[in-house]
């Protein structure tokens, strides 16, 4: 995590350079937008870490393990693409979740599963889906992109089961 942000910061350093080299003050603007935008975020980042913590130290390892962990199979994946497909909230809030659920024993195939499922299927675009797209759209997307973070998670733990 150190080099992706030692990375991140010389690409910052380099914009903002190239912004003041241009003398139109778009690195002002840009400091100050990402300011705002990093003002906006940080309360769901923070409750996000919250939450990854706390389902580390109240939710039992063998809970994990039984539910969603290696010996779990199937039932797991299935489990974990359906909390998936109804968890809010994006990346920041999701990527904690699943890093302390990873650390608590989650199966490869579980974990992806989840990860697919979210991303892919995920419910909290369906309002904006529906109004700008339509029911017949929704009914097909969620028929055809269920499927995925199942054999997605099925795959993961053929294959890579057992390497976390």
């Amino acid at each position: 995590m150190l080099g992706s942000t030692i990375v991140m910061a010389l690409l910052a350093l380099v914009l903002i350079y190239v912004g003041y080299r241009k003398g139109n003050g778009a690195h002002i603007l840009g400091l100050k937008t990402g300011l705002l935008f990093m003002v906006e975020i940080l309360p769901l980042l923070f409750v996000s870490f919250l939450v990854a913590g706390l389902i580390q130290v109240m939710v039992p390892q063998e809970i994990i393990s039984r539910w969603i962990g290696e010996e779990s199979g199937t039932k797991g994946i299935l489990l974990a693409a359906v909390a998936g497909f109804l968890i809010p909230g994006g990346p920041y809030v999701v990527l904690p979740i699943l890093a302390g659920l990873l650390q608590q024993g989650i199966s490869i195939g579980s974990a992806m599963a989840f990860y697919t499922a979210k991303f892919l299927c995920g419910l909290t675009r369906l309002p904006i889906e529906f109004s700008i797209l339509g029911w017949e759209f929704i009914i097909i997307r969620i028929v055809i992109t269920s499927i995925i973070p199942i054999l997605t998670g099925i795959i993961a733990e053929k294959f890579f089961g057992g390497f976390f």
